[in-house]
């Protein structure tokens, strides 16, 4: 992940329009900021939701509250929980996806 160039720049996100993203249950609201190829988003997963499809991008993932539950494509399972994170690639076999039971706010970059 390269940071384009951009000038100092403050973000108040509940200013920033959510879009809804059905999973295969719930749903998460994005509210995303993009600039170039770089994409910050703080993303509210309602409770019971559970990703629609396995992910291949590369990220930076924070928990700000509640709780995540991140599966990889080879069964690994990781728990996360608020003030935690995790990083994965763009490369590799790290296919991953999400799901809480609780509801989960996160900030992601990438």
């Amino acid at each position: 992940m390269k940071i384009p160039e951009l000038p100092f720049t403050v973000t108040d996100w509940s200013q920033v329009e959510p879009t809804r993203h059905p999973g295969e249950t719930g749903h998460a609201l994005w509210r995303t900021l993009n600039i170039g190829e770089l994409r910050v988003r703080m993303v509210e997963y309602s409770p019971g939701y559970l990703a629609d499809h396995w992910c291949d991008r590369g990220h930076v993932l924070f928990v700000v509250e509640g709780e995540l539950e991140t599966e990889l494509r080879d069964g690994r399972r990781f728990t996360l929980k608020p003030g935690m994170s995790y990083q994965v690639s763009d490369f590799g076999d790290a296919a991953h996806r999400s799901a809480t039971r609780t509801g989960a706010r996160l900030f992601i970059v990438d």
